[in-house]
């Protein structure tokens, strides 16, 4: 395989079979998505990502940096100084949300999944980790 090969071709796992390629490093990933019971603005973004830091016991480095897409909604980030969480949230078609959480800390992801519903007051909430 030549170097141009490796960087087109990437192996990508499509039926669930990862291969963890740094077992002595700690990764832990949770994406929550729900719908919310009021429209949420870019205030509810920043302190929610804020409330989320204090959930996880994460140290903040950055505070949340927020986004409105005419097209695609609101977006958050923030960034944490063991990696940090991303937000989105539509209007339409659906009034929707989509937290990813990633970090190199542990937490407990049933807490986040708990506070994210109340916080938002989720009518309906999934949650998946990997």
């Amino acid at each position: 395989m030549t170097n141009r090969d490796m960087l087109t071709s990437p192996t990508v796992s499509t039926n669930g079979a990862y291969r963890d390629l740094a077992p002595t490093i700690h990764r832990q990933r949770l994406v929550v998505e729900g719908h919310p019971s009021f429209l949420i603005t870019d205030e509810h973004i920043t302190d929610y990502l804020r409330r989320l830091s204090e959930v996880t016991d994460m140290i903040t480095l950055i505070d949340p940096v927020t986004h409105v897409s005419d097209l695609y909604g609101w977006a958050g980030w923030i960034h944490w100084e063991t990696s940090g969480a991303h937000f989105y949230s539509w209007e339409r078609p659906v009034s929707f949300f989509s937290v990813d959480v990633y970090t190199c800390k542990a937490f407990d992801p049933r807490t986040v999944v708990a506070f994210t519903r109340a916080y938002f007051g989720a009518t309906e909430i999934v949650a998946r980790e990997f």
